[in-house]
């Protein structure tokens, strides 16, 4: 049984999948949005409010841990100076998850992941 194993694996060992997560919050970062399917913006998005609350703690000690996952120190940059001072007044739920629907190709459901705070919602396509 699976109670308690929270873990996404979205079919790849342990190290692919914590190296693509960092990259998908890198891309957050500095894109402000990313397009991505369902499962990969699911697992990214907790990863990515797991950082801002890093961010919103501002402490040496927060830094260290948010370069420890995500490896980019310009990112952790400017997660910590632009981003994260953005969500200061609220408690969580910093990323927005908008469905565009089917992909083209294989019918995976594509959706768009972005900061609540800094941009306009996207009109959902169906």
């Amino acid at each position: 049984m699976r109670h308690l194993k929270k873990t996404v694996k979205l079919g790849r060992t342990g190290a692919h999948r914590d190296a693509m997560l960092a990259n998908q919050v890198c891309s957050l970062i500095a894109e402000r949005r990313i397009k991505t399917t369902l499962a990969k913006a699911k697992a990214t998005r907790s990863l990515a409010e797991k950082m801002v609350t890093l961010g919103k703690a501002g402490t040496l000690a927060a830094r260290r841990q948010a370069l420890a996952v995500i490896k980019q120190p310009a990112q952790v940059k400017v997660l910590f100076e632009k981003i994260a001072p953005g969500f200061t007044g609220r408690a969580g739920g910093y990323t927005r998850i908008t469905k565009l629907g089917p992909r083209m190709s294989d019918a995976s459901e594509m959706v768009i992941l972005e900061w609540v705070e800094t941009s306009e919602p996207v009109e959902s396509v169906k």
